[in-house]
């Protein structure tokens, strides 16, 4: 309808007015009802969704676990390393290596950051635009089809949560993403994101990655080249199907390598020029060849190496705490003893139950270069048993110089001559004592008894010295006795010791008198950079005559007494065998003749190194001892390792404070009677000379004066040697 036109402004202004002045419409009062009750019910339902919403948030996140710090923290694989720093073997539930932000090359930030959160430096745990359009997609398909997630939102789910697709976890997610912005800077998160990730090729971390791929270790990671950068930054999607050592994947891990490369395009981190050339490069380019799992080496070894750690640093666990272990491992040695212990071709063993076992190590430090741990069936695996460290066999003489002649020589002052009378005898509990050849031999020195092993002037020794002084100057070397008790069959080695304790009580007497406690760790690296050092300094443990006397006598011992097969020429050696015999109950039942022997040890050094040898079989059995030459494996052992790895020609240097004479050591203002005063003139000397050939008619009779004069056979069996 067309507007009425007015003829003049003054009617137009009347019909206005009278319009006005007319009275209104009344509304329609079921209209505004149906219109208040609509606002009021979109009201309430409003609140009621807000207020539900709300209530289902709280659910969903009433249960969220704990921010753990601890569980933040990736399992990270412990490195082996030899005595020279070389690497020997990697193990741990995950091949992983942990780097610190600083180690991380700008191109492979950016290539993780523009492919899996291209604004981490902006949000704070969320992506809010990125999770709308998430939601977005989900809605119109299946709930978890579309992401979303940031690299926080992943460390978050990586650490705390359960793969499950379910809205619940992506609520959680959020909230525990929002608490680790809120702890930890972006460089953290950063980080703790890059040591995890799974990447395909054994690879736990980015570090470990770039060493399985393309050689590249973890403090070089800055040769990592931008499309070597950007194929690693593809691999997480999808680890298995990207990964560029398997023929059948080039091509699509090719394509995803250029996705990634095309959004550090995108968000200006590289040049079109450099995505360009970087296209070109082919996906194998660098790629280092795949091997298969390392097997572990030195498994004996680095056993031994894994107990002596666990025994120092408690709370530990190896297998997850990323350490660095640099051993004292000499490995051309290891090989050596390896082949020695499981072939024929160095030493003919008898049968292949017949064992042995070993300690080699540096005499002056104490660092253990190589260990037989048992043969065939006996030979050790990882975290298993160790005859080196974990045998416990009797002695038999090795133990000698440990528990009398060497407490004597500190106790007492004796010389290397020091007379003992070689006679019928028994233990206090009146059991007899003999000697391994059933004879008694008069009168003889020390050095004497000490070179052909006998028994009796062992015990006799051990008394005049006592009980708790020998016991005293042996755990001072390291020896332990079961329950704290001595007793005087130890005189003669009828306690137990391991390869380790014998070999680290021996290098004492070849260090002057310095004990050093066996050990097969220098030291241990956290991967926070911690260092806890396992090499302690050398302990006094005796004076330096002792170790020089006991020495001087264990060279005799070598040279002319029961150890010369282990006699190594060009080399200062001393050491000392020991042997000892089954009891009489135990060779009835198995048949074994009364010349059998039980174990057969050798204990010996150089001033280079020591190594003490035990060898036996591990069980009785019908066969199953040693006779004849069978008892000296243990020295021929002892002389293929000195032969083979003994290069110091040195010999130990006899200290001020002994002199010799007459081919005997004596000690300097020792308080002995024995002492002999040395003639200073021709006449003193010859007097000197005319009374130590009247003692020697007088006392020490010859070993067929001995034989005229009826010494009878020694009464009784005990140890052999």
């Amino acid at each position: 309808m067309s507007e009425k036109t007015y003829q003049t402004r003054e009617e137009r202004k009347r019909v206005e007015r009278a319009k006005q002045n007319q009275p209104k419409r009344e509304r329609n009062p079921k209209k505004v009802s149906l219109l208040k009750k609509v606002m009021i019910v979109c009201l309430v339902l409003g609140l009621v969704s807000t207020g539900a919403g709300a209530i289902t948030f709280a659910s969903m996140i009433k249960n969220v676990p704990t921010l753990d710090a601890s569980k933040l923290v990736d399992p990270l694989s412990t490195k082996f390393y030899d005595k020279n720093g070389n690497f020997l073997y990697e193990y741990g539930k995950e091949m992983r290596t942990k780097i610190t932000y600083d180690q991380v090359p700008k191109v492979l930030e950016h290539a993780f950051i523009a492919t899996e959160d291209s604004h981490f430096y902006e949000h704070h745990g969320i992506d809010i635009k990125r999770t709308i359009k998430a939601i977005l997609v989900n809605l119109t398909g299946n709930f978890g089809a579309q992401g979303g997630s940031t690299i926080t939102q992943q460390v978050i789910k990586n650490s705390f949560l359960t793969p499950d697709k379910t809205l619940t976890r992506k609520v959680q997610e959020w909230d525990l993403a929002y608490q680790l912005e809120q702890k930890y800077s972006k460089h953290d998160i950063l980080m703790m994101y890059l040591n995890k990730i799974f990447l395909g090729n054994r690879s736990y971390g980015v570090a470990a990655a770039a060493k399985n791929y393309y050689g590249i270790e973890a403090d070089e990671l800055n040769k990592l080249t931008l499309a070597q950068a950007a194929m690693l930054a593809g691999l997480p999607q999808s680890p298995s199907n990207y990964d560029p050592t398997k023929p059948e994947n080039r091509d699509e891990a090719t394509k995803r390598r250029n996705i990634v490369l095309s959004s550090m395009l995108r968000d200006g981190y590289i040049t079109k020029k450099q995505m360009k050339e970087a296209e070109k490069v082919p996906v194998t380019e660098g790629l280092v060849e795949k091997s298969t799992q390392q097997s572990m080496p030195y498994e004996a070894f680095l056993d031994a190496v894994v107990k002596e750690v666990k025994g120092k640093l408690k709370d530990v666990d190896i297998s997850t705490a990323g350490l660095s272990i640099y051993t004292t491992l000499d490995p051309k040695a290891q090989d050596y003893a390896d082949k020695m212990m499981n072939t024929n071709e160095i030493i003919a063993y008898p049968d292949s139950n017949f064992q042995g076992a070993f300690v080699f190590l540096d005499t002056k430090t104490g660092e253990v270069r190589a260990i037989g741990s048992g043969r065939n069936d006996y030979k050790a695996q990882f975290l298993g048993n160790n005859f080196a460290v974990g045998l416990n066999r009797q002695p038999g003489s090795s133990f000698k110089p440990i528990f009398d002649y060497g407490p004597a020589i500190e106790n007492l002052l004796w010389s290397t001559a020091h007379k003992i009378n070689d006679k019928e005898t028994s233990y206090s509990t009146g059991q007899p004592i003999s000697n391994w050849d059933h004879q008694y031999h008069g009168i003889l020195s020390i050095r004497t008894a000490l070179q052909n092993s006998y028994n009796i002037p062992a015990l006799l020794t051990l008394r005049e010295v006592g009980l708790n002084k020998a016991k005293s100057f042996a755990e001072q070397l390291g020896i332990t006795f079961k329950n704290d008790q001595v007793y005087e069959s130890y005189a003669i080695g009828s306690n137990t010791v391991s390869p380790l304790e014998m070999a680290g009580a021996y290098s004492a007497f070849g260090n002057g008198g310095n004990y050093n406690k066996p050990h097969f760790v220098q030291k241990v690296v956290f991967p926070n950079g911690k260092v806890v050092n396992f090499t302690k300094k050398p302990k006094r443990v005796m004076q330096d005559y002792t170790a020089y006397m006991v020495t001087d006598m264990l060279r005799t011992v070598v040279n002319e007494g029961t150890g010369k097969t282990a006699n190594v020429p060009g080399l200062d050696v001393a050491g000392k065998t020991g042997t000892t015999n089954f009891d009489a109950k135990t060779r009835a039942q198995y048949g074994y003749p009364s010349t059998a022997t039980n174990d057969s040890w050798f204990a010996g050094y150089t001033p280079q190194y020591t190594m003490a040898v035990w060898t036996g079989y591990a069980q009785n059995g019908q066969g199953n001892y040693m006779a004849g030459n069978t008892t000296k494996i243990a020295q021929y052992m002892f002389k293929a390792m000195m032969e083979s790895f003994g290069t110091d020609t040195s010999s130990f240097q006899q200290p001020d404070s002994v002199y010799r004479y007459n081919n005997e050591l004596y000690i300097k203002g020792g308080s002995s009677a024995e002492i002999p005063v040395k003639p200073k003139t021709t006449k003193q000397k010859a007097t000197a000379k005319k009374v130590e050939n009247n003692n020697k008619e007088k006392k020490v009779p010859s070993e067929k004066q001995k034989n005229q004069n009826g010494k009878g056979k020694a009464k009784g069996k005990n140890k052999k040697d």
